[in-house]
C-alpha cells in the first residue's frame, strides 16, 4: 500500500522524501554519518534526529525515516524515493516517458507524440525529451517496459540481420 493514498498526502510525502533523498545525495558526508556502522548506533540515530528536527517533515516523514533507519534500510532512500515517486505519479495516473530524437522536435511535434501516447496508456504521460543524432532519424519512446523504436538506425539494423540470414527485405 502507498503511503499517503488514503490521507491524501501522497504529494506532500512525494516532496518531503525527494527533498530528503536529494539532501543525503548532496552531502554524503552526513549520508554516512547516519549510515556507516563503524559509528554508535546511538550517535548516528542523533545525527539523523536533528537532521529530521532542522527539516521540519510530517510526522510520518519523520516515522517512516526513522523506521528505515531502525530496520538497517537507510542507506537505500535514494532507491526508496524512486519507487515511491513512480508509485505515487501512477496514483496520480501519470506517466514517464522518454522520447529520444535524431534532430530537435519542435514544441508542436512534442505535444503530438505525447498525446498520442496519453491515448494509447490512458495516462497522462510527462515525456523527458532528448536529441541523439546517432538515430540518423525518427524517434525512440520508452514508457516503462514498452519500448516504440521508429529509429532508422534500428531499421537498417534490423535490415542487415535480415540481409545476413538470407531473408529479402
Amino acid at each position: 500500500m502507498l503511503i499517503g493514498k488514503e490521507d491524501g498526502q501522497a504529494d506532500l510525502y512525494r516532496d518531503e522524501l525527494a527533498g530528503f533523498a536529494g539532501l543525503m545525495e548532496k552531502e554524503p558526508q552526513l549520508c554516512q554519518a547516519i549510515v556507516n556502522p563503524l559509528y554508535a548506533r546511538e550517535a548516528r540515530l542523533k545525527v539523523l534526529t536533528a537532521v529530521l528536527e532542522k527539516l521540519s517533515l510530517s510526522k510520518v516523514m519523520n516515522a517512516f525515516l526513522l523506521l528505515l533507519f531502525d530496520k538497517g534500510r537507510f542507506g537505500f532512500v535514494g532507491n526508496i524515493n524512486e519507487f515511491y515517486q513512480k508509485l505515487a505519479d501512477e496514483l496520480k495516473g501519470i506517466a514517464k516517458a522518454s522520447l529520444i530524437s535524431a534532430a530537435e522536435l519542435s514544441s508542436e511535434a512534442v505535444e503530438k507524440i505525447r498525446v498520442s501516447l496519453s491515448k494509447k496508456t490512458g495516462r497522462d504521460v510527462v515525456l523527458d525529451v532528448e536529441q541523439d543524432p546517432s538515430l540518423i532519424g525518427g524517434v525512440v519512446t520508452q514508457i516503462g517496459d514498452l519500448v516504440l523504436d521508429g529509429s532508422i538506425k534500428t531499421q537498417l539494423l534490423n535490415m542487415r540481420e535480415s540481409f545476413k540470414r538470407g531473408e529479402s527485405v
